[in-house]
């Protein structure tokens, strides 16, 4: 087991890694770069594209990734033609080593990069989800998943049935249960949406509470999976446990061989977002029959539970890796943000002696900093809220007001940005090497506020509003909230139902029909009747053809 204190910086010019080997990475230290510069090397010294297998946790960040690498691709072949015809290698530090060695090297990796760009469709860059469905359907019957079955998303109506069937089942003679519909409810998801986790307490008494509520759990999982196979249907999680229990099952070794025949080396991103179930998946495949499997992620980010992440999971595979590395430039912050980082969390274990605040330095470019003429110009200030203030007030049992606390922080941010504003503070702008190329004044563009909640950012706008200040918010609502979401829900009302006479006059208020209101107040049967026969012309091809056609139609 590596010590977590002595891991070495990662240098991606350096050897291949082979076997399994964990690469922390903090926020802004490259991790997709990293692996697409891994994914150039790695095909230009000899593995095939279609041999190679990169993973992430989300669609969007799949998208990227495929992005990236194809880039990097192409950069890489590139440079490689220029060395060919006798230019002098570029600033890119990958690039100079793949162009090192003997023009025949060079020619052969600049050729398997070629290769690899002609035929990129074949490359495996999938979420984990992805990848275990396309396992599953490559391993025919021993895959157990129907081909024909359908995707639910969202199980809890499903559950929900079940807790009833399951409380009423159990209870229903009994005058008062031990515990009210809601907890079993609770119990019931809790238990479904971790499939691979124990449920305890495993020896209680027989009749005690907590004896029903783990059988409830265990019943719950059980009826779950039996009426979603009757129905055809699958979660995602199922691909995992389908694909977990094929792997553990008689004929798992084989499974595992066929699959490192197929990728010879395996990339994961987002290492920390993993679960138990995709760790033994990514273990028993890839971990333990000489496979290289590099696992890419800020152990940092593992502590949160509301990502789905699993803190355990990470750690036990980063203790069974063969080799640890970390990333250790930050191609972000200026040095004096990452020196008052340092300050504060230097040395910390975060949760768990294994979750380690790792030192990182920022880049060449960024060692100096870029703001200059600020009435503040340390990299990081703390600021704190006197309760005694009398716009803040203290309850009874002396605590700060949250609303008037929150008002006076809006108050304070904002006239600190006013402050800043009305300096004569600039920033530097760089080239990626560290040239500087112009300084500008700073304006609000340049100023970003963060915030937890939907309420703190509507708090934080109105103040710098009122200020003075233009303020756009990105990401601080629903997108149902808005009003073309509405337009489209009345929309989709009327054509669940085409005939009724409320719907379609709801509908013909909306930009897809256009009406005003004195049309609607004044149109005869013939028009309405045009407005009806729309309605289920258009409810027939979303049934027959989907989203994407009706779309187009409107």
């Amino acid at each position: 087991m590596t010590d977590v204190t002595d891991v070495r910086a990662f240098d991606v010019c350096g050897p291949l890694p082979t076997g399994v080997t964990v690469l922390e990475a903090s926020a802004g230290t490259g991790k997709t770069y990293t692996i697409a510069a891994l994914a150039a090397r790695y095909v230009a010294e000899g593995t095939p594209l279609d041999e190679l297998l990169l993973v992430t946790f989300t669609r969007m960040a799949t998208g990227e990734l495929r992005d990236r690498v194809r880039e990097r691709l192409v950069s890489a072949e590139q440079a490689l033609e220029r060395a060919r015809a006798g230019a002098p290698p570029d600033g890119d530090e990958v690039h100079r080593l793949l162009a090192g060695g003997s023009p025949a090297q060079v020619e052969a990796r600049r050729e398997r990069l070629a290769s690899a760009l002609a035929d990129f469709d074949a490359a495996t860059i999938a979420t984990t989800h992805g990848f275990c469905q396309e396992v599953l359907g490559s391993l025919g019957i021993a895959g157990d998943v129907d081909r024909d079955g359908v995707f639910m998303e969202d199980p809890s109506d499903l559950v929900d049935e079940v807790v009833d069937d399951l409380y009423v089942r159990r209870f229903h003679r009994q005058g008062g249960p031990p515990f009210k519909r809601a907890e079993a409810y609770r119990i019931a998801s809790i238990a479904v949406r971790n499939p691979g986790a124990r449920i305890e307490p495993s020896d209680a008494p027989e009749n005690s509470v907590p004896a029903m509520r783990r059988r409830l759990a265990l019943a719950a999982r059980q009826e779950l999976e039996s009426r979603k196979r009757r129905m055809g249907v699958m979660t995602y999680d199922d691909l995992l446990t389908r694909l977990d229990e094929t792997l553990c099952g008689p004929g798992g070794a084989a499974v595992a061989q066929r699959l490192r025949d197929r990728y010879r080396v395996v990339l994961v991103d987002e290492f920390q977002d993993t679960d138990p179930v995709q760790w033994d998946i990514m273990r028993r495949a890839f971990g333990e029959g000489g496979a290289t499997l590099v696992l890419i992620g800020d152990p940092k980010q593992a502590i949160y539970a509301f990502r789905g992440a699993d803190v355990y999971a990470y750690l036990e595979a980063a203790g069974t890796a063969g080799a640890r590395a970390t990333l250790q430039v930050n191609w972000r912050s200026d040095q004096a943000l990452i020196d008052a980082y340092d300050t504060i969390f230097g040395g910390a274990r975060l949760g768990h002696e294994g979750i380690v605040y790792r030192q990182v330095r920022a880049s060449h470019a960024n060692q100096a900093p870029r703001l200059s003429g600020a009435p503040e110009c340390a990299p990081l200030r703390v600021r704190v809220v006197d309760r005694e203030d009398p716009s803040v007030g203290t309850t009874p049992n002396g605590y700060a007001k949250l609303n008037p606390a929150r008002r006076h922080i809006a108050k304070d941010l904002a006239a600190d940005v006013v402050e800043l504003l009305s300096s004569p503070a600039e920033i530097e702008i760089r080239s990626d090497d560290g040239t500087p190329l112009r300084r500008e004044r700073v304006r609000p563009r340049h100023v970003a506020v963060l915030v937890r909640t939907h309420r703190n950012a509507a708090d934080v706008r109105e103040e710098l509003e009122a200020a003075g200040i233009p303020v756009v918010i990105n990401g601080a609502g629903s997108v149902f909230a808005t009003p073309p979401a509405r337009e489209w829900l009345r929309l989709l009302e009327a054509i669940e139902r085409p005939t009724s006479t409320v719907r379609a006059h709801s509908a013909a208020l909306t930009p897809f029909l256009g009406w005003t209101s004195e049309q609607v107040a004044t149109a005869g049967e013939d028009a309405w009747e045009d407005v009806h026969r729309r309605l289920h012309e258009w409810a027939r091809l979303l049934r027959v053809k989907g989203v994407a056609a009706l779309t187009e139609t409107i």
